[in-house]
């Protein structure tokens, strides 16, 4: 079987999951979710199986089980309503699709060098800021207390920049300084929810502030482990992070 007729069949049966949820209780809709990541492990797993090993390649596998999360749950934040639940179901079901595929040239990729990389590495930050979006605007929408919501935002980063950064040098092997970066930034990211925690900003506006520290700081990681961290690369990300920061000062409702 290929491995395109696998990323379609993965798609198809993860997205069916989704479809299923809706008619389970409402108590046991959280475990479906649990169960979904679980379920997109197993077939992320299947899907690329021949670039995986006991190694680091396994990392591969976080983004796509995130991504079934961040959608579960940010499914449930959203109206009853069929206009909204198809096309959530077909977007989760294209983005999977994509992932697969990104996560596979990955797997090669840390075996032999092949073209598509480049066009991979810009897929998979793409995507892995929509997945930080949906995970931190689910974090903030339960409204959790100070430590479960930052303690939440700091585990869900930490695991998208450790496989945000491995995705550059590609390294069998477990390397000290892309944990301490993903670490370092992710303490950074759950230090930013525990600021605007304390101001009064809509989930919205709080997780596009969140979603642009991963950005700053995966963006200038992966330049700096590509060896590119130019001085017009730091000032292209900072411009960005100031554009934000003033945009959510501007967005927010004081007094």
């Amino acid at each position: 079987m290929s491995k395109r007729l696998r990323f379609i069949i993965s798609s198809f049966f993860l997205s069916a999951g989704f479809i299923w949820i809706q008619f389970i209780d409402d108590s046991s809709k959280f475990l479906a979710i649990a169960i979904l990541v679980f379920l997109t492990g197993i077939f992320s797993f299947w899907s690329f199986y021949e670039g995986l090993g006991k190694n680091m390649t396994l990392l591969s596998l976080i983004l796509p089980m995130l991504f079934t999360l961040g959608v579960g749950i940010f499914w449930f934040l959203l109206p009853v309503s069929i206009y909204t639940r198809i096309p959530i179901v077909i977007f989760y079901g294209l983005g999977l699709y994509v992932l697969s595929s990104t996560m596979n040239i990955y797997t090669v990729s840390s075996q032999k060098t092949i073209a598509l990389l480049r066009a991979a590495h810009g897929v998979g930050f793409v995507l892995t800021l929509l997945t930080s979006f949906l995970l931190f605007d689910a974090i903030l929408s339960i409204r959790l207390n100070l430590l479960y919501s930052s303690s939440l935002v700091f585990i869900s980063s930490f695991l998208l920049f450790l496989q945000g950064l491995w995705s550059i040098e590609l390294e069998k092997e477990f390397n000290m300084k892309i944990f301490q970066m993903a670490l370092i930034s992710a303490l950074v990211v759950a230090e930013l929810s525990i600021l605007i925690f304390f101001w009064p900003v809509t989930v919205v506006v709080g997780s596009l502030f969140l979603t642009s520290g991963v950005y700053l700081l995966l963006g200038l990681g992966q330049a700096k482990i590509e060896d590119r961290l130019f001085p017009s690369v730091v000032r292209e990300y900072l411009t960005v992070g100031l554009i934000v920061l003033i945009g959510m000062f501007f967005a927010t409702r004081w007094g």
